[in-house]
């Protein structure tokens, strides 16, 4: 029985199965593609509310909350979009408006406002008229993080359905809810019938209640957002001359020859000619040519070194010719985020997503009217701030890479790291690249010993 299984054993582990096995565990990725360690509740939940009932359907107000920390949604804004469960239409809108109003040819009199089975809603410009406005409406869609401007943090539109069931009974809930932010991203769940919302009057002394209400969930996946990375670290430091740039292919790599126009140099006397070209108007991004052709580069500077203190420099550099980052944020991973004393020009809020009391996350954003604004692609191109950390003896080192970010996020999206062995290292240290050298070596001699058995 023994010899069996030692003849099984020996099958099973032939070279090529042993490589597959090897390169599995070498290259297996150490998180889940979806699931935001660092925000783990955040979503946005979208809540249908019927106030009303009408003589073919309801009225009902749709609210969509941001319950992300740090995650917005920029310009050119949000686009949701069903399936209706029957035949229903859409009578009117307040505070928003399809994308198009389908084929409504058997309405005879009055034309609804969409006869698609499947419309698609985007929200309103600012400057509309009072009487299409409602609460939290008319922002072009454009909807803050919740950490950063609560009071922005959601967008809401009415909405008049005919043809839909005058009772709870009756009415059937969407189906299919699909969210564009303003791209693919989010997926959305089912609508889930929960207690009608109540309401407060501002005196506080009546409440009311919705007739019915039902909410959808929608979470975010930085890999369905978009096909390549959106931004890179680059590092430098005070005790060594070495600049680590971002990785090279960072977000892409150059080829005019199978993509044509993908970049621009800086200093091109055809710049302005590309930037007003044809796709002026589009929000793909249009980079200067660089090694990494990320759109945004996030630069971590360890400055000066203190008794009792040590300085930072983050520099934000905007390479996109066709964007304006407005309300842009910064989510920053680092142990000494607990001792830090002093920051400027950027606003400062501690991210807790651990509990415990680990405080090691930091968001950052720009100061209203003064540096909000990431401009595109120039001199003006570009946010600085400066922070001022606190020495724990306990904790503190220069050695090993402990003084640059462990994590760097851009408006939600995780920043491409360089790879720790190029890290800036004391002059006293032994150059780290030897390093990476010990798990294949240690490998290749297990093989090796396997097969001398």
């Amino acid at each position: 029985m023994e010899l069996g299984n030692a003849r099984f054993l020996s099958k099973l582990f032939t070279p090529l199965t042993l490589c597959l096995v090897l390169l599995i565990l070498l290259s297996s990725p150490s998180s889940t593609e979806a699931y935001d360690s660092l925000d783990p509740n955040g979503n946005i939940t979208i809540k249908w509310d019927v106030m009303q009932w009408t003589p073919d359907g309801y009225v009902a107000t749709v609210t969509m909350f941001n319950f992300q920390q740090y995650r917005h949604i920029q310009a050119p804004g949000w686009q949701l979009g069903w399936t209706w469960a029957k035949k229903e239409v859409i009578w009117s809108m307040v505070g928003a408006q399809t994308t198009e109003q389908g084929d409504c040819s058997k309405f005879k009199g009055n034309t609804p406002h969409c006869c698609k089975r499947d419309p698609s809603v985007v929200d309103l410009l600012p400057g509309t008229p009072y009487n299409m406005q409602i609460a939290n409406c008319c922002k072009a869609g454009v909807v803050t993080s919740f950490n950063q401007d609560p009071a922005n943090s959601a967008s809401a539109f009415q909405v008049s359905v005919g043809l839909a069931g005058t009772t709870n009974k009756t009415v059937k809930v969407p189906k299919n809810f699909t969210l564009k932010a303003p791209g693919p991203g989010y997926t959305c769940g089912a609508a889930k019938i929960v207690k009608p919302t109540k309401f407060v009057s501002q005196d506080g002394r009546r409440t009311t209640q919705a007739l019915m209400t039902w909410n959808v969930t929608c979470t975010y996946s930085q890999f369905l957002a978009q096909k390549t990375p959106t931004c890179c670290v680059s590092l430098s430091s005070f005790y060594n001359e070495t600049i680590v740039n971002c990785p090279t292919c960072s977000c892409g790599c150059q080829n005019n020859i199978t993509n044509p126009g993908s970049c621009v140099e800086g200093n091109s006397p055809y710049l302005q000619s590309a930037v007003n070209g044809p796709g002026k108007n589009s929000f793909t991004p249009l980079v200067q040519c660089t090694s990494h052709m990320c759109p945004i580069r996030v630069h971590w500077h360890v400055k000066l070194n203190y008794k009792d203190y040590w300085r930072v420099k983050i520099t934000i550099t905007n390479f996109n010719y066709r964007m304006n980052y407005t309300q842009w944020n910064l989510v920053v991973q680092h142990p000494n985020f607990d001792n830090l004393t002093t920051l400027f020009s950027f606003n400062y809020k501690s991210l807790t997503p651990y509990g415990a009391g680990i405080n090691d996350t930091a968001m950052l954003w720009g100061v209203k009217f003064y540096n909000d604004l990431l401009m595109q692609a120039g001199p003006l191109g570009n946010a600085q701030s400066e922070l001022l950390f606190r020495k724990d003896a306990n904790t503190f080192s220069f050695d090993k890479g402990w003084a640059f970010p462990r994590r760097i996020y851009f408006n939600g999206d995780n920043c491409v790291m360089p790879s720790p062995d190029s890290y800036p290292w004391l002059p006293n240290a032994a150059h780290p690249s030897i390093r990476p050298l010990v798990l294949p070596i240690t490998v290749l001699w297990i093989v090796l010993a396997f097969f001398m058995l």
